[in-house]
């Protein structure tokens, strides 16, 4: 299991509680320590997981602007968060107990 530069949790995670267009996807991924996304990662991504059936899209128009596509989550891009989510805990678990030091142990 590895999630070194796994774009497609935090992408999950980012769009998992709302619908949301490329740019704030990509303003939020970006505001986390330690973590950069270029909107040529991005689209990519994104595509890839519609077509997969992990998000939908759709155009949604603005006032006295061009429409901007919105992605979402779909029910199956809900449970790929799940798994997403719970190999992430198992991940951190394992990767705590070497970082944490170990206690003394004291002898009588």
């Amino acid at each position: 299991m590895s999630f070194r530069g796994d774009l497609e949790a935090l992408v999950l995670a980012t769009i998992g509680d709302e619908a949301l267009h490329g740019y704030e996807i990509t303003r939020r991924v970006n505001a986390l320590d330690g973590v950069k996304m270029l909107d040529g990662q991005l689209y990519p991504l994104l595509h890839r997981l519609e077509a997969d059936g992990f998000v939908e899209a759709e155009w949604v128009p603005q006032e006295g602007k061009p429409a901007r596509k919105v992605y979402r989550l779909t029910e199956t891009g809900q449970g790929k968060l799940e798994t997403k989510r719970a190999d992430w805990q198992a991940f951190a678990a394992s990767i705590s107990s070497v970082m944490t030091p170990a206690k003394e142990v004291r002898h009588a």
